[in-house]
């Protein structure tokens, strides 16, 4: 299949995502970041927000081709990011001089347009100490290592970096879940003062967590956990084209359609993250076999 069909491919399925979403896909935000990071060789992932304040985009997470080595050098000659001497242009090299990377992925909106990039490496956990001796992480991981440890956030497999609001996510993995009683005590030094319960006991489940942090100072913006998907627990919380969405959407391979559900949490509000593979990449799969219960 050429590189072109590839697109037409994704695009077409990009619109049908959409329209469950009651969204228009636009062709002067998506299609030149298809071209741009095309042909399409492992994951492909929708995601939206559900919430007051946080809907109304859709969201793709796509694989980086292994051809392209750098994939901000590779958007900022798109013009998808700006130029910038702030440290956040250099991150991505730091991580890969120090970390054996297994797969880049970068993140869009079809509103929005390009959001992020993701560098995963599941084989090589960095604990919080390690990727905060890099020269351009943000204080803020550093500064809050102690608050980490205490609730058994340890080992990081992925790290994402969002080139226009200058923050990251250290995305901290849990093959055997996390105990509600943990996640509360987290919640309540956070400032979350009464988190929903049924929520907590849901996050116990949860494969990976991810707090937000950025370079102007040491506040944690947001936590947030990502497990397989909890339809009864998110269904009453959650606007209903969210829910058509995240079982509706189309997918590439066999069995059942693979989704996730996300809940984020900020001291004084809680909203919800829903994801769907349309394709799944091999490490992708790989990882995800090892967690999902």
């Amino acid at each position: 299949m050429s590189a072109q069909a590839d697109i037409e491919t994704v695009h077409s399925a990009i619109e049908e995502a959409a329209g469950l979403l009651n969204l228009t896909c636009s062709p002067g935000t998506v299609r030149p970041i298809l071209e741009a990071f095309g042909p399409f060789e492992g994951g492909v992932i929708f995601s939206a927000s559900a919430g007051e304040g946080h809907a109304g985009d859709l969201d793709l997470t796509i694989q980086v081709p292994r051809a392209i080595d750098d994939p901000y050098t590779h958007a900022l000659k798109h013009g998808f990011v700006p130029h910038t001497d702030h440290p956040v242009s250099t991150l991505l090299s730091d991580l890969k001089e120090h970390v054996s990377v297994d797969e880049c992925l970068i993140d869009f909106g079809v509103i929005a347009g390009f959001n992020k990039i993701y560098v995963h490496f599941p084989r090589d956990l960095q604990g919080v100490a390690q990727l905060a001796a890099l020269p351009s992480m943000p204080r803020a991981l550093a500064d809050n290592a102690e608050f980490f440890a205490r609730h058994g956030l340890e080992n990081v497999a992925m790290l994402s970096i969002d080139y226009h609001k200058r923050t990251i996510n250290p995305f901290f993995t849990f093959p055997k879940g996390l105990e509600a009683k943990t996640i509360s005590s987290l919640l309540h030094e956070f400032g979350v003062v009464e988190p929903d319960e049924e929520l907590v006991e849901s996050s116990s489940k949860i494969f990976r967590a991810y707090p937000t942090l950025g370079w102007e100072s040491s506040k944690i913006d947001r936590i947030s956990f990502a497990r397989s998907l909890d339809l009864p627990t998110i269904r009453p919380r959650v606007e209903p084209e969210i829910v058509r969405f995240v079982t509706g959407t189309p997918y590439t391979y066999d069995g059942e359609r693979f989704s996730i559900s996300i809940v984020k949490w900020s001291p004084d509000d809680t909203w919800f993250n829903v994801g769907s593979y349309f394709q799944f990449g091999p490490i992708q799969r790989a990882v995800l076999g090892k967690v999902l219960r």
